[in-house]
């Protein structure tokens, strides 16, 4: 009966209190009705209350949501915006190879791993103005996801590359993006301004002046930062030792 209300108003999310009406229960049959759905494996807990669910009855009891279906629904149940972002938009994009066990996003609510069904949220929290410069995927299954866009992602890569262990391979991976012109270099030194730290632009105009950059972008990139006797690691978790590009303060330890 539960299966087919909710078919019949193409819902994906039930309240506690929701069903109580249509299917004429009580609350603790209500209490009892959800928990042994969410404890069968055939609807997901988001939180105390709130139960994602499959459209249709699931074939041979068991579902869980999509990545997209589960974040969607966390982060609509807390009123907050995110974006993919780290180990999974570094798989999306085809920088690596390796399929992350959880999915990884900013957000600007809760910080924090949370399971709904069979998908793990690794949710990280960072002020608004940090979100941005994302794209809208649509999946098979109708859901809309907003990942970090190719650009971002990379920024993201070298920003915060002590989370995401990105770090030397980010170079790598912005140098080829360079190279193959699928990132543009007025759009990395646009969102290295926007979305990075002192470090990363200090990082990435090292980078950029080693590809070739036009002056115009690592000039503006540089009268970002003031001037600095206190040199930074490229790599930062190698030893400090190497020549010094004194222009962005970093110590070049490959």
């Amino acid at each position: 009966m539960m299966f087919a209300y909710i078919q019949l108003r193409n819902k994906t999310t039930v309240s506690t209190g929701e069903l109580r009406k249509p299917l004429q229960l009580s609350t603790e049959q209500e209490r009892k009705l959800l928990s042994r759905l969410a404890k069968a494996g055939m609807i997901a807990r988001v939180r105390r209350g709130l139960y994602v669910v499959p459209p249709r009855l699931p074939l041979g009891g068991k579902w869980s949501p999509d990545e997209a279906l589960a974040l969607n629904t966390f982060m609509k149940d807390k009123g907050g915006r995110y974006q993919v972002c780290g180990p999974t938009a570094f798989n999306r994009y085809g920088f690596d190879q390796q399929i992350p066990v959880r999915i990884y996003a900013y957000n600007n609510r809760v910080s924090g791993e949370r399971k709904i069904g069979a998908v793990v949220l690794m949710l990280i929290k960072v002020a608004d103005k940090r979100l941005g410069s994302t794209d809208v995927i649509k999946t098979v299954e109708g859901q809309r996801i907003i990942y970090a866009s190719r650009t971002r992602t990379l920024i993201d890569a070298v920003y915060d590359w002590s989370r995401f262990n990105s770090l030397p391979r980010a170079y790598q991976w912005i140098k080829q993006e360079l190279f193959l012109r699928r990132v543009d270099p007025r759009e990395l030194t646009r969102v290295a301004i926007q979305y990075g730290d002192i470090g990363t632009m200090r990082r990435i105009g090292v980078l950029m002046e080693q590809e070739g950059v036009e002056e115009i972008l690592l000039r503006s990139l540089e009268k970002k930062l003031q001037k600095t006797t206190g040199p930074i690691p490229w790599i930062p978790n190698k030893p400090k030792r190497g020549k010094i590009n004194r222009r962005w303060g970093v110590v070049v330890n490959e």
